[in-house]
């Protein structure tokens, strides 16, 4: 199987235009795997993201404009989903001590034990890979990391 039987388009301009779709498609794919995951414990991927960011920087908090800087969809509304993660109980947000301009954002013991509940769930949502040796997984990272490279 490839893209081509996977989407039913046969023919490409080139190498390049089937790559980019290719990685589009596989993206699309990744996501709604994961979102299936996430959906056990009514969190979107941006909220996982968002949360996992606060917890790397646990127990100091990090401004919204520093987790936007951090997160994995620049394109993503921050201070709403942090507001929603407040909403839930699983993070806490208040003003910076240091400039009352900026909101300073922890994660709460409930987002610490929503996100172990998920990390038990790891093998999960990695089992995409699994038709991938770790050398191959090594190798599509290193290929992924150079089309990033600036041109």
């Amino acid at each position: 199987m490839g893209i081509e039987k996977d989407i039913n388009q046969y023919h490409f301009t080139s190498e390049g235009q089937k790559a980019v779709i290719n990685l589009m498609y596989t993206s699309n794919w990744i996501t709604e795997h994961i979102r299936a995951v996430l959906d056990d414990q009514d969190i979107t991927l941006q909220q996982f993201n968002i949360l996992r960011i606060l917890r790397g920087s646990d127990p100091q908090p990090l401004s919204t404009l520093t987790i936007r800087e951090r997160m994995l969809d620049k394109m993503s509304d921050t201070s709403r989903i942090v507001d929603r993660l407040v909403i839930k109980g699983l993070a806490v947000k208040k003003v910076c001590s240091a400039d009352k301009r900026l909101v300073d954002v922890n994660i709460t013991e409930a987002g610490k034990k929503m996100l172990e509940a998920i990390d038990h769930k790891q093998n999960e949502m990695t089992s995409i890979t699994q038709n991938l040796s770790d050398a191959e997984l090594k190798q599509l990272n290193t290929l992924l990391d150079n089309l990033r490279l600036p041109q």
